[in-house]
């Protein structure tokens, strides 16, 4: 079962997004980077949710897509966590710890995909 990076990308943000996490940013690095083709950004807000998060955004990819991902960094305990799939890099956050790295402001000239999921982040322009 072949998806595009951008269709997985699109199935991880909305995994991320029934499981109520908030300021959801999916950007585009085709253009910038050679590592991954989408980050996913998105915050939970204790760490129960974090890990209902990531938990159900491997379930997702995997019955919708058929993959697993490579690795998966920061699960124990961990206020980021990191799910790589080669073509999407998910990450997880808590509210501290994405304001603390501002990984979407590292990658502010590559575009954000709009997704249209509850808790999108409001684009800068908004």
């Amino acid at each position: 079962m072949a998806v595009t990076s951008l269709e997985l990308s699109r199935i991880a943000a909305t995994a991320a997004d029934d499981k109520k996490a908030t300021d959801i940013i999916l950007i585009d690095l085709t253009e910038a980077s050679d590592v991954c083709d989408y980050f996913l950004i998105a915050t939970a807000n204790n760490r129960p949710q974090l890990d209902a998060v990531v938990e159900g955004i491997e379930e997702k990819v995997r019955v919708n897509c058929g993959e697993k991902p490579l690795s998966v960094e920061g699960k124990a305990r961990s206020s980021w966590v990191l799910l790589d799939y080669g073509t999407l890099v998910c990450h997880i956050f808590l509210p501290e710890t994405r304001d603390f790295y501002r990984l979407e402001r590292l990658w502010g000239d590559a575009p954000r995909v709009k997704l249209g999921l509850e808790g999108e982040a409001p684009s800068e322009a908004e």
